[in-house]
């Protein structure tokens, strides 16, 4: 008698998500503020691995950002809350051993436990035979946190209500990507505190797939975050980070994604994102600062 081979590890990418604008558009009798953007993803991102074994479920987390979750206890961790909810909505037993390396700054907009949470979908979707759009991986995903759904796609979408109504984006071409974060946590609850009651902005999607990164900077620069100005009130170094990305050579537009600190410029070339990332890291020792490229519409995100 042979033993029973035991089934090989999943391993799902979380790219970071960048909200290359970011309207909000009014706001539900709940409290919760409802949004319209156009998320993207790029090729730089936390890395998530499962082992299916029998027993309890555990998550270990190591990586550059490993120390910002340190003190958490890994059961209120997304990552282990989505394998839990999709078990017990799937009436099955949530197992099995998940690694997560910790490559993005925590609490920093780009959607890195978002991100997380949806590769954990993933990859029990996967490991459970499940569709990558089957229904069940949304519903838990908006349940979990507006971010979610779309990052389970992992593909540049428009999300609109409270990130669960996703609809289909143009291509976007080949642009290349700093990200910037000052290494300083900014709780988006704060920020939307911050944000008090100022006016409401119209959704402005738009349908032309832009031609280069220079066409898709024009085109977002007539758009905005809508975030940034209560953003600078919780983080001012926020002004920093993006003064400098601005000041860098063949950058074509610099942008606060989500409720930051993150911030990202776009650039025609990787010579010119990666000179400017290397700079910044000599002026800013203490920043995080990455050159990576947008993903292409047609990249999986696992």
């Amino acid at each position: 008698m042979t033993d029973t081979a035991r089934p090989a590890p999943i391993v799902e990418i979380a790219p970071a998500k960048l909200n290359l604008y970011l309207h909000v558009t009014g706001k539900r009798p709940d409290g919760y503020h409802m949004l319209d953007s156009l998320a993207a993803f790029t090729e730089l991102g936390d890395a998530l691995t499962l082992e299916p074994q029998a027993g309890e479920l555990t998550l270990t987390i190591t990586g550059p950002f490993a120390a910002s979750l340190a003190g958490e206890d890994p059961a209120d961790n997304l990552v282990t809350r989505a394998a839990r909810r999709l078990a017990d909505t799937l009436g099955r037993r949530a197992e099995g051993r998940i690694a997560l390396t910790k490559n993005l700054p925590v609490a920093s907009g780009i959607g890195g436990g978002s991100a997380d949470a949806a590769a954990c979908l993933r990859a029990l979707a996967r490991l459970w035979g499940l569709p990558a759009d089957a229904p069940v991986l949304f519903e838990v995903a908006a349940g979990l946190g507006a971010d979610i759904p779309v990052c389970v796609v992992g593909r540049n979408r428009y999300f609109g209500g409270v990130g669960d109504q996703l609809a289909a984006a143009p291509p976007l071409p080949e642009t290349h990507v700093v990200l910037v974060n000052p290494n300083v946590p900014v709780p988006t609850p704060a920020v939307f505190k911050a944000r008090g009651a100022a006016p409401f902005s119209q959704p402005a999607r738009f349908s032309e797939a832009p031609r280069d990164a220079a066409a898709l900077a024009d085109l977002l620069r007539a758009r905005g975050n809508d975030l940034t100005a209560p953003a600078l009130t919780v983080a001012p170094v926020i002004a920093d980070v993006l003064s400098a990305l601005e000041r860098s050579d063949g950058c074509l537009l610099s942008r606060l994604s989500g409720s930051g600190a993150t911030c990202f410029a776009l650039y025609a070339t990787a010579t010119e994102a990666e000179s400017a990332a290397a700079r910044i890291r000599t002026a800013e020792p203490g920043w995080w600062a990455q050159a990576t490229r947008l993903r292409s519409d047609d990249s999986a995100a696992g």
